[in-house]
């Protein structure tokens, strides 16, 4: 008998995925259980293991295609199989199952508007979170209709892409690279980024940590950054502001309870989000181990999809690569992204008198669908006030 091997829900909010590699390739005989192939999820790479016992009869997705979580991917087999189910029964059940699942995933308000238009919501694909349908992805589909019915003139065979030139070289795009920017891509398109920046003076963060830095090494075993301190600042100002601690959902805004921070770390071949789960329940030293684990993980490859998921905020130290301001695309679903830039030494007056002092830029990208500019002020005003607060008396366990 034939058992079909489907792209699976690796996570709560994984909705596709890439194959990576295809551990059996097809007459092999494989094992209940046995890793089958290799695929690659929220940029974190997971075995999927055979589901049956048998022969690998087909490989229906090759290596480097991104299909939907549920898609067929591959066929398992004994030698004697049995006949094919029938087409018309085959159809029926998948057809149930689909309205079933377009049911799941829709409003009141979508699944009226479909009826309006005569619109059979499995076929429509959803962009909203976890694939829900919205309203505008089933207003897309109709003038996307209309557009198909309407007559056109036939178009020319595209021409065939030209080679590269003897002076250009063609990279392959990596799976890793292609999940990033489909991701960049739908994130930018979907949220309306609003975007601002605060000047910080943290000079006497700068003398707490040189102060601590060489006894904390000895003590913890990891190094002491300022990320920890932009992090633990960022936590304080989401519990007064937790509006930035949410999501988007068409009808309405989920406020997150938990305050699970990302963290961006970049690598040779693109750049991953690992999460510190609970980020308000841990002290900047707290938060230093974790931000190192993760780290450390993230550029050995040894993160699990756990570790990446899961996210109600993302913090990027762009400042550790020299940058002094930039403008951070939205991790999408979430609001915000809040960049902690590089602390230069520069004149500031102070109280009509020129003084050197140690400053940094904030910079907060955020949905403007969700937050608006006081909001958003107001928020990096309180992360600008906790960094500047910090001094020599302060602890970090």
């Amino acid at each position: 008998m034939a058992v079909k091997v489907v792209m699976p829900q690796l996570g709560e909010s994984v909705t596709e995925g890439t194959i990576v590699r295809w551990i059996k390739k097809v007459g092999d005989r494989v094992e209940k259980y046995e890793p089958l192939l290799e695929v690659m999820t929220d940029k974190v790479n997971a075995e999927v293991p055979a589901p049956a016992a048998g022969i690998l009869r087909e490989i229906l997705v090759p290596e480097g295609e991104t299909v939907p979580v549920g898609r067929e991917l591959a066929v398992i087999a004994e030698a004697a199989q049995a006949p094919p189910e029938p087409a018309s029964v085959s159809a029926g059940v998948k057809g149930a199952e689909a309205a079933d699942v377009a049911q799941q995933r829709s409003s009141p308000i979508v699944r009226r508007l479909a009826q309006e238009y005569g619109i059979d919501l499995s076929q429509v694909k959803g962009t909203g979170i976890g694939g829900r349908v919205t309203k505008e992805d089933v207003l897309r589909y109709v003038a996307e209709r209309q557009q198909a019915a309407a007559p056109v003139k036939e178009a020319p065979p595209p021409a065939e892409t030209p080679p590269a030139a003897p002076e250009e070289e063609v990279i392959a795009v990596s799976p890793m690279r292609r999940q990033i920017a489909q991701h960049m891509v739908r994130s930018y398109q979907t949220i309306p980024h609003a975007w601002l920046a605060m000047e910080a003076d943290v000079t006497k963060l700068v003398r707490l940590r040189e102060s601590i830095k060489a006894e904390f090494r000895r003590r913890e075993g990891v190094d002491l950054t300022y990320l920890p301190f932009v992090v633990k600042a960022a936590v304080e100002a989401l519990k007064e502001h937790p509006v930035l601690n949410a999501v988007w959902a068409e009808d309405r805004i989920i406020l997150k309870k938990r305050i699970n921070i990302g963290i961006a770390v970049a690598l040779e071949d693109g750049l991953i989000v690992p999460v510190i789960k609970d980020a308000d329940q841990k002290s900047i030293a707290g938060l230093a181990r974790a931000i190192a684990d993760l780290t450390d993980r993230a550029r050995t490859g040894r993160l699990t999809l756990e570790d990446v998921q899961g996210g109600t905020f993302t913090v990027n130290n762009t400042g550790a690569l020299g940058s002094i301001i930039s403008r951070p695309i939205i991790n999408e679903p979430q609001v915000g992204i809040l960049t902690s830039e590089a602390i230069v030494r520069r004149p500031v007056v102070i109280d009509d008198a020129i003084a050197i002092r140690s400053v940094m830029f904030l910079c907060l990208s955020f949905d403007h669908r969700v937050i608006d500019g006081l909001t958003a002020s107001r928020f990096l005003q309180a992360v600008k006030g906790r960094l500047e607060a910090f001094d020599e008396r302060a602890s970090v366990y």
